[in-house]
């Protein structure tokens, strides 16, 4: 299991009491959850209006931090493409994997001061995440384009032989050049009509070279043929080919072109390796300490999870009132158990909440649906660190 339930409840005499009495409620009779202490500072407080507002704007900063730590993530699935299986061991938070970051979560002091205003932390955490956002949007931006336009090239390469490019399939010495008068067309012919173009092509037109043609290439449907004939029959050529199914290629012969069209193939490919190490990069590894922000996905993550544990502070003082007195948890369900680990929580803080107590959001109740706005009579809030849309 990769999802993780952050929650708190206010001390009992100590806080410490407050964490042992769910130990034994969770795991010491049963199995229900493995659980580990989630370390919040003492942050500054501020007013209740204050504390009011910031709770909604950090919901809206928890889902957008959230997107763009998913955001990162697929794409970095996306550029990895054949090594998909190795993204998940790369996706990393401060060097480590990212279950054991959530568990072991230390409130990074350099990066967000505690003796700032809630309000700047959570400024700070937004003007940082929507950097690396903007400039994965720019690197995504240019990548797509490049991968786009090396797909169009590759599918001019390929395909059937009434699209593709015939620069690697037809050489110099198929073609009559340099003549005023004699031109050779490519006609694609389907297989099973190998036989009447044989007898046919001659006939096709008035001036078309005898015993002209030959097979340059075929493929699961049909074939390539050459044929020369003078430059003032090409339409009527192209007339009666078109009525007797074969297809003339609008194709000429230029050793320039063809290759230049290799060469922006090979340029191509070229440039997608380096645009593919330009991200990796991005997703990574550390940039240089001078710089503003590492732009990679680990800050990402750490932002998210910052952003998390100010929820669970900015909750807890508007629930359970000052002094501030209250204990984080991380609880990680035993997934076989999550609805008893529900129940048993429930049990444990109902009185919490009067309302709660009364309905529950975990229950099933017919025409009341509650569940999408999982309130608890505790603070709760899901950290899921499975983040891509594939399984690896």
């Amino acid at each position: 299991m990769t999802e993780f339930w952050l929650i708190s409840a206010p001390g009992e005499k100590t806080c410490q009491q407050t964490w042992d009495k769910m130990m034994v409620a969770t795991t010491r009779t049963n199995n229900l959850s493995t659980n580990s202490k989630f370390n919040i500072p003492d942050l500054k407080v501020g007013t209740l209006d204050v504390l009011v507002g910031l709770s909604d704007e950090l919901a809206k900063l928890d889902t957008f931090v959230e997107s763009v730590v998913k955001k990162v993530a697929q794409y970095m699935a996306d550029v990895l493409e054949d090594s998909r299986d190795k993204v998940q061991e790369n996706l990393l938070a401060n060097g480590v994997d990212l279950v054991t970051y959530v568990t072991r979560f230390q409130w990074d002091m350099a990066k967000y001061p505690i003796k700032q205003s809630l309000k700047n932390i959570s400024e700070i955490v937004s003007k940082q995440v929507t950097q690396i956002d903007n400039d994965l949007k720019a690197r995504a931006s240019a990548y797509n384009n490049l991968k786009g336009n090396l797909q169009n090239l590759e599918r001019k390469n390929a395909g059937s032989l009434m699209t593709r490019s015939l620069a690697d399939i037809v050489k110099k010495e198929d073609f009559v050049l340099d003549s005023e008068y004699l031109i050779t067309l490519l006609v694609v012919v389907p297989k099973p009509n190998y036989g009447d173009w044989q007898k046919t092509y001659e006939t096709l037109a008035e001036m078309v070279v005898p015993r002209s043609t030959n097979l340059l290439f075929e493929d699961n449907d049909s074939g390539l043929f050459s044929v020369t004939l003078f430059r003032k029959a090409i339409d009527d050529f192209r007339h009666k080919a078109r009525e007797n199914k074969f297809t003339v290629r609008d194709f000429q012969y230029n050793e320039e072109e063809m290759k230049a069209d290799k060469e922006e193939m090979t340029r191509l490919s070229t440039d997608k390796k380096k645009q593919k190490n330009t991200f990796s990069d991005f997703f990574l590894f550390q940039h240089s300490k001078t710089t503003s922000f590492n732009l990679n996905f680990s800050e990402a993550f750490i932002a998210w999870i910052h952003i998390k544990a100010l929820r669970v502070f900015v909750e807890s003082v508007l629930r359970y009132g000052l002094p501030v007195n209250f204990q984080a948890m991380l609880l990680q369900p035993n997934k076989k158990n999550m609805k008893k680990l529900r129940e048993v929580l429930y049990d444990l803080y109902k009185h919490l909440d009067s309302s709660a107590a009364i309905i529950d959001a975990s229950m099933d109740i017919p025409g009341l649906n509650l569940s999408q706005q999982e309130y608890y009579p505790y603070v709760y809030y899901k950290i899921d660190c499975n983040l891509l849309d594939f399984k690896v």
